[in-house]
């Protein structure tokens, strides 16, 4: 058993669980691409539901082995804590895009739309806390709200980018959406798609190992569970999102790394859904501690300043950054400082 296992054992545990997720995340980028070219998805929408659910299904696995554990804290804060570093992320791959500001030149409809769904699903979990503690057979009605919302954003956001009603404006800077050249579009998905989701399972099969020595630390060394959640285990299982990210923005394939950033935001909020099921002491939400609400508050106000450079489309900033990389960064510094001073 995990559980058991000497610290020196546990920490190689984790650390080879987390080397395994980072090393197949890679290969799953340049599948995401293909697959993206191949069946004509777009880089925005496979980044979005490919590379963004493949990479979170290690974080789900954490979060729900939480919940079913009885750790509401532990579950919910992996999911938020997940959110927040994930879009640090894009602040750091700012960093790497030299040519212009990312989140000018990833200019895609797509991935606004999807920013707004995000902040959608981030505030109806506040909602239910702050709500009376309802549930029809230990679930509450806002996991099923945020299930059809995400589903039917999934749709919206296909249809935005195959009908925009809108286009940006184009610069020397903008990044277009094309295949690459050694993708054949005509050539055969079954292969890559097949070889991409046996990546997916050897993620969730680490995620599964990842929660148990997150589970352990909390239990033997008296660490508080927000605290390993959103900046131990969550920052572990983000690790994916943070090298496909940089391997996308390597590419030139910008629109797959904003979109696997907010579609990987987006799917992660089904954690929240996922263990409100696995969660059987009643509603999650109403479990969470008020540590669990700071992070889900600072993921949402992160997505607003990522929003809202999307929007702005600034060109430079602050060291060749937009604006909007600084604060995310500024921001999150700010929220590890109060997770580890106020556990």
């Amino acid at each position: 058993m995990i559980s058991e296992l000497s610290l020196p054992l546990l920490l190689a545990v984790f650390a080879v669980a987390g080397a395994i997720v980072v090393a197949v995340s890679v290969r799953a980028t340049t599948l995401a691409d293909v697959i993206a070219d191949r069946t004509k998805m777009g880089e925005a929408m496979a980044g979005g539901l490919l590379l963004g659910g493949a990479t979170s299904l290690s974080g789900v696995v954490v979060s729900v082995s939480g919940a079913a554990d009885g750790d509401a804290s532990f579950a919910i804060s992996n999911a938020v804590g997940g959110i927040a570093a994930q879009t640090l992320f894009l602040a750091i791959a700012d960093l790497l895009h030299r040519r212009a500001n990312l989140e000018h030149a990833a200019a895609e409809p797509a991935n606004l739309f999807q920013a707004v769904m995000l902040m959608l699903l981030l505030t109806l979990p506040l909602a239910a806390a702050a709500g009376p503690e309802f549930t029809i057979w230990q679930i509450h009605p806002v996991s099923v709200i945020m299930f059809a919302a995400y589903v039917a954003g999934v749709r919206l956001s296909a249809s935005v980018r195959e009908q925009p009603m809108w286009q940006p404006v184009e610069t020397p800077d903008t990044r277009h959406d094309e295949p690459d050249e050694e993708n054949d579009p005509h050539a055969p998905v079954m292969r890559p798609a097949l070889i991409f989701a046996a990546l997916v399972a050897v993620m969730g099969l680490c995620g599964w190992v990842i929660s148990q020595v997150g589970s352990t630390f909390i239990t033997r060394f008296g660490l508080g569970s927000s605290l390993v959640g959103a900046l131990i285990t969550a920052v572990v299982t983000s690790l994916p999102e943070l090298i496909t990210t940089l391997v996308a923005v390597r590419r030139g394939a910008l629109q797959l790394a904003v979109g696997g950033i907010i579609g990987g935001n987006t799917f992660d909020t089904l954690f929240m859904v996922f263990s409100d099921v696995a969660y059987r002491d009643g509603s999650i939400y109403h479990a969470m501690g008020q540590t669990d609400l700071y992070w889900l508050a600072t993921g949402l106000i992160m997505t607003a300043i990522l929003l809202g450079g999307l929007i702005l489309r600034q060109r430079e900033g602050p060291a060749r950054i937009g604006i909007e990389s600084v604060l995310l960064m500024a921001i999150y510094g700010c929220a590890v400082a109060v997770a580890v001073i106020a556990p």
